[in-house]
Protein backbone atom coordinates (compact mmCIF):
# COMPACT_ATOMS: atom_id res chain seq x y z
CA UNK A 1 0.00 0.00 0.00
CA UNK A 2 0.98 3.32 -0.68
CA UNK A 3 2.09 6.34 2.08
CA UNK A 4 0.83 8.92 0.24
CA UNK A 5 1.00 12.09 1.98
CA UNK A 6 -0.30 15.74 1.23
CA UNK A 7 1.96 18.57 2.40
CA UNK A 8 1.03 22.24 2.91
CA UNK A 9 3.57 25.22 3.13
CA UNK A 10 2.82 28.19 4.26
CA UNK A 11 4.26 31.35 2.57
CA UNK A 12 3.21 33.95 3.93
CA UNK A 13 5.28 37.99 4.87
CA UNK A 14 5.60 39.04 8.17
CA UNK A 15 5.44 42.69 9.60
CA UNK A 16 6.54 44.26 12.75
CA UNK A 17 2.80 43.12 14.17
CA UNK A 18 2.75 39.88 15.48
CA UNK A 19 -0.27 39.38 17.11
CA UNK A 20 -1.04 39.82 12.87
CA UNK A 21 1.47 37.67 11.91
CA UNK A 22 -0.02 34.75 14.17
CA UNK A 23 -3.53 35.46 13.14
CA UNK A 24 -2.89 35.05 9.37
CA UNK A 25 -0.81 31.69 10.41
CA UNK A 26 -3.46 30.35 12.15
CA UNK A 27 -6.16 30.87 9.39
CA UNK A 28 -3.92 29.70 7.18
CA UNK A 29 -3.20 26.38 8.97
CA UNK A 30 -6.93 25.77 9.53
CA UNK A 31 -7.22 26.29 5.49
CA UNK A 32 -4.91 24.01 4.63
CA UNK A 33 -5.81 21.89 7.03
CA UNK A 34 -9.11 21.83 6.15
CA UNK A 35 -8.37 20.48 2.49
CA UNK A 36 -6.37 17.39 3.82
CA UNK A 37 -2.89 18.72 4.47
CA UNK A 38 -1.17 16.04 7.16
CA UNK A 39 2.17 17.91 6.97
CA UNK A 40 2.28 21.71 7.73
CA UNK A 41 5.08 23.92 7.55
CA UNK A 42 6.00 27.50 7.75
CA UNK A 43 9.15 29.71 7.00
CA UNK A 44 11.86 30.85 9.59
CA UNK A 45 10.23 33.02 11.81
CA UNK A 46 6.86 33.24 10.45
CA UNK A 47 5.34 35.10 13.37
CA UNK A 48 7.78 38.02 13.56
CA UNK A 49 9.87 40.24 11.75
CA UNK A 50 13.39 38.89 10.72
CA UNK A 51 15.36 40.14 13.45
CA UNK A 52 18.95 39.50 12.22
CA UNK A 53 18.53 42.00 9.24
CA UNK A 54 20.17 44.52 11.86
CA UNK A 55 22.94 43.68 14.25
CA UNK A 56 22.05 43.09 17.54
CA UNK A 57 22.20 45.43 20.10
CA UNK A 58 21.14 45.28 23.53
CA UNK A 59 19.68 41.88 25.17
CA UNK A 60 18.17 39.99 22.55
CA UNK A 61 16.40 38.14 24.56
CA UNK A 62 13.76 40.23 24.93
CA UNK A 63 12.43 39.07 21.51
CA UNK A 64 12.81 35.53 22.10
CA UNK A 65 10.65 32.94 23.96
CA UNK A 66 11.02 29.65 25.57
CA UNK A 67 9.05 26.54 23.83
CA UNK A 68 6.67 25.35 24.70
CA UNK A 69 4.63 28.50 24.81
CA UNK A 70 1.14 30.05 23.77
CA UNK A 71 2.22 29.90 19.93
CA UNK A 72 3.03 26.31 20.00
CA UNK A 73 0.13 25.51 22.54
CA UNK A 74 -2.57 26.54 19.65
CA UNK A 75 -0.29 24.91 16.92
CA UNK A 76 -0.90 22.15 19.40
CA UNK A 77 -4.88 22.44 19.56
CA UNK A 78 -5.05 22.43 15.96
CA UNK A 79 -2.59 19.85 14.92
CA UNK A 80 -4.47 17.38 17.52
CA UNK A 81 -7.92 19.13 16.13
CA UNK A 82 -6.65 17.97 12.62
CA UNK A 83 -4.68 15.14 13.27
CA UNK A 84 -2.15 17.06 11.36
CA UNK A 85 1.59 17.08 12.03
CA UNK A 86 3.00 21.20 12.06
CA UNK A 87 6.78 22.40 11.51
CA UNK A 88 7.16 25.91 13.17
CA UNK A 89 10.11 28.06 13.40
CA UNK A 90 10.50 30.65 16.63
CA UNK A 91 12.80 32.73 18.29
CA UNK A 92 13.68 30.55 21.04
CA UNK A 93 14.73 31.76 24.45
CA UNK A 94 16.70 29.00 26.71
CA UNK A 95 18.12 29.78 29.21
CA UNK A 96 20.49 32.30 29.05
CA UNK A 97 20.61 31.65 25.38
CA UNK A 98 18.52 32.35 22.01
CA UNK A 99 18.08 29.61 19.27
CA UNK A 100 16.67 29.72 15.90
CA UNK A 101 14.19 26.68 16.61
CA UNK A 102 11.65 25.02 14.59
CA UNK A 103 9.23 22.70 17.44
CA UNK A 104 8.10 19.64 15.46
CA UNK A 105 4.19 18.95 16.79
CA UNK A 106 2.94 15.79 15.96
CA UNK A 107 -0.80 14.38 15.03
CA UNK A 108 -1.95 14.47 18.99
CA UNK A 109 -0.83 17.66 19.79
CA UNK A 110 2.02 16.42 21.57
CA UNK A 111 5.30 17.96 20.86
CA UNK A 112 8.21 15.42 19.74
CA UNK A 113 11.15 17.90 20.28
CA UNK A 114 12.70 20.95 18.76
CA UNK A 115 15.50 21.30 16.20
CA UNK A 116 17.95 24.10 16.55
CA UNK A 117 19.94 25.49 13.95
CA UNK A 118 23.62 24.70 14.42
CA UNK A 119 25.22 26.91 12.03
CA UNK A 120 25.51 30.19 12.43
CA UNK A 121 26.11 33.06 9.34
CA UNK A 122 27.37 36.46 9.37
CA UNK A 123 26.26 38.56 6.22
CA UNK A 124 25.25 41.76 5.42
CA UNK A 125 21.46 41.50 6.42
CA UNK A 126 21.79 38.29 7.78
CA UNK A 127 23.51 39.33 11.47
CA UNK A 128 22.52 35.96 12.73
CA UNK A 129 25.52 35.73 15.13
CA UNK A 130 24.70 38.10 17.62
CA UNK A 131 20.89 36.21 18.04
CA UNK A 132 21.55 32.97 18.19
CA UNK A 133 23.76 29.83 19.45
CA UNK A 134 24.90 27.18 17.62
CA UNK A 135 22.30 24.58 17.92
CA UNK A 136 23.36 20.92 19.34
CA UNK A 137 22.12 19.33 16.75
CA UNK A 138 20.82 16.63 19.25
CA UNK A 139 17.55 16.37 17.76
CA UNK A 140 17.36 16.62 13.81
CA UNK A 141 14.94 13.78 12.64
CA UNK A 142 11.36 12.98 14.46
CA UNK A 143 9.34 9.61 14.14
CA UNK A 144 5.77 11.47 13.52
CA UNK A 145 2.68 9.87 12.10
CA UNK A 146 2.88 10.32 8.85
CA UNK A 147 6.73 9.14 8.88
CA UNK A 148 10.23 10.29 9.90
CA UNK A 149 10.53 13.78 9.11
CA UNK A 150 14.03 16.21 9.41
CA UNK A 151 14.27 19.47 9.54
CA UNK A 152 17.35 21.83 8.32
CA UNK A 153 17.02 25.28 9.08
CA UNK A 154 17.97 27.78 6.65
CA UNK A 155 21.81 28.15 6.37
CA UNK A 156 21.62 24.13 7.69
CA UNK A 157 21.20 23.18 4.31
CA UNK A 158 24.25 24.63 2.85
CA UNK A 159 25.80 21.83 4.77
CA UNK A 160 26.42 18.09 2.73
CA UNK A 161 27.54 16.73 6.63
CA UNK A 162 24.01 17.81 7.91
CA UNK A 163 22.54 16.63 5.17
CA UNK A 164 23.99 13.33 4.75
CA UNK A 165 23.17 13.36 8.27
CA UNK A 166 19.34 13.84 7.85
CA UNK A 167 19.04 10.66 5.53
CA UNK A 168 21.45 8.20 7.65
CA UNK A 169 19.11 8.93 10.66
CA UNK A 170 15.93 7.95 8.24
CA UNK A 171 14.66 10.87 7.51
CA UNK A 172 11.74 9.85 4.54
CA UNK A 173 10.87 14.03 4.34
CA UNK A 174 12.86 17.18 5.21
CA UNK A 175 11.06 20.13 6.21
CA UNK A 176 13.32 23.21 5.33
CA UNK A 177 12.30 26.79 6.84
CA UNK A 178 14.24 29.65 5.31
CA UNK A 179 15.04 33.29 4.91
CA UNK A 180 15.74 33.68 1.51
CA UNK A 181 16.23 37.01 -0.47
CA UNK A 182 15.68 37.96 -3.87
CA UNK A 183 18.39 37.67 -6.45
CA UNK A 184 20.51 36.32 -3.29
CA UNK A 185 21.68 33.44 -5.70
CA UNK A 186 21.88 32.53 -8.84
CA UNK A 187 18.04 31.44 -10.40
CA UNK A 188 17.72 28.04 -9.78
CA UNK A 189 20.32 27.20 -7.11
CA UNK A 190 17.67 26.85 -4.15
CA UNK A 191 15.63 24.83 -5.97
CA UNK A 192 19.25 22.89 -7.60
CA UNK A 193 20.50 22.82 -4.29
CA UNK A 194 17.97 20.76 -2.58
CA UNK A 195 17.24 18.46 -5.90
CA UNK A 196 20.75 17.30 -5.21
CA UNK A 197 20.31 16.75 -1.41
CA UNK A 198 16.99 14.68 -1.99
CA UNK A 199 18.42 12.58 -4.99
CA UNK A 200 21.83 11.85 -2.77
CA UNK A 201 20.19 10.64 0.37
CA UNK A 202 16.62 9.62 -1.22
CA UNK A 203 14.26 12.07 0.91
CA UNK A 204 11.81 14.35 0.06
CA UNK A 205 12.66 18.28 0.38
CA UNK A 206 9.95 20.60 1.67
CA UNK A 207 11.59 24.12 1.24
CA UNK A 208 9.14 27.08 3.30
CA UNK A 209 10.26 30.43 2.25
CA UNK A 210 9.51 34.17 3.66
CA UNK A 211 8.05 36.19 1.29
CA UNK A 212 7.33 40.11 0.91
CA UNK A 213 9.53 43.44 1.63
CA UNK A 214 11.00 44.05 5.31
CA UNK A 215 13.85 46.65 6.31
CA UNK A 216 16.69 45.12 4.92
CA UNK A 217 15.49 42.41 2.58
CA UNK A 218 13.02 41.44 -0.04
CA UNK A 219 11.96 37.84 0.37
CA UNK A 220 11.05 35.79 -2.30
CA UNK A 221 9.38 33.21 -1.82
CA UNK A 222 8.97 30.20 -4.25
CA UNK A 223 8.81 27.55 -1.41
CA UNK A 224 9.16 24.31 -3.40
CA UNK A 225 9.11 20.51 -3.21
CA UNK A 226 11.11 18.57 -4.43
CA UNK A 227 11.38 14.23 -5.02
CA UNK A 228 14.28 11.72 -4.35
CA UNK A 229 15.06 10.86 -7.66
CA UNK A 230 15.67 14.75 -8.16
CA UNK A 231 12.52 16.40 -9.02
CA UNK A 232 11.24 19.40 -8.42
CA UNK A 233 7.19 18.35 -8.02
CA UNK A 234 5.32 21.52 -6.81
CA UNK A 235 6.55 25.34 -6.45
CA UNK A 236 5.10 28.31 -5.06
CA UNK A 237 4.57 31.92 -6.64
CA UNK A 238 7.42 34.58 -5.90
CA UNK A 239 6.69 37.47 -4.04
CA UNK A 240 3.06 36.66 -2.53
CA UNK A 241 1.71 35.14 0.46
CA UNK A 242 0.69 31.14 -0.83
CA UNK A 243 -0.27 28.15 0.74
CA UNK A 244 1.85 25.43 -1.33
CA UNK A 245 0.34 22.11 -1.24
CA UNK A 246 2.18 18.38 -2.43
CA UNK A 247 1.35 15.46 -2.57
CA UNK A 248 4.17 12.89 -1.96
CA UNK A 249 4.37 9.25 -1.69
CA UNK A 250 6.95 7.84 0.90
CA UNK A 251 7.05 4.73 -0.77
CA UNK A 252 9.38 6.37 -3.44
CA UNK A 253 12.28 6.62 -0.24
CA UNK A 254 13.08 3.00 -0.07
CA UNK A 255 12.93 2.65 -4.16
CA UNK A 256 15.10 5.69 -4.67
CA UNK A 257 18.66 5.34 -5.77
CA UNK A 258 20.18 6.74 -2.51
CA UNK A 259 18.37 4.14 -0.26
CA UNK A 260 19.27 1.14 -2.79
CA UNK A 261 22.69 2.38 -3.79
CA UNK A 262 24.13 5.36 -2.43
CA UNK A 263 23.88 5.03 1.56
CA UNK A 264 24.55 1.02 1.64
CA UNK A 265 28.01 1.84 -0.88
CA UNK A 266 29.35 4.38 2.22
CA UNK A 267 33.00 3.96 3.24
CA UNK A 268 32.72 5.24 6.18
CA UNK A 269 36.01 3.94 7.37
CA UNK A 270 37.97 6.37 5.31
CA UNK A 271 35.99 9.87 5.62
CA UNK A 272 37.46 10.94 8.38
CA UNK A 273 41.17 10.64 7.01
CA UNK A 274 39.77 12.56 3.63
CA UNK A 275 37.94 15.55 6.20
CA UNK A 276 41.15 16.30 8.42
CA UNK A 277 42.54 19.76 8.17
CA UNK A 278 45.85 19.43 6.57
Amino acid sequence: MSRLLKIALIQQHATPDKEDNLKRGLEAFEKAAGQGAHVIAFAELAFTSFYPQQPAAGDVLRYAEPIPNPTTQQFSELSKKYETVTILNLFEKRGDQAFDSSPVIDADGSLLGVTRMVHIIEAPCFHETGYYAPGPGNELVFATRYGRIGIAICYDRHFPEYMRALGLQGAELVIVPQAGSVGEWPAGLFEAEMQVAGFRNGYFTALCNRVGQEECITFEGKSFVTAPDGRVIAQAPAEEDAILFAEIDLDEVNASHARRHFLPDRRPELYPGWLQKK
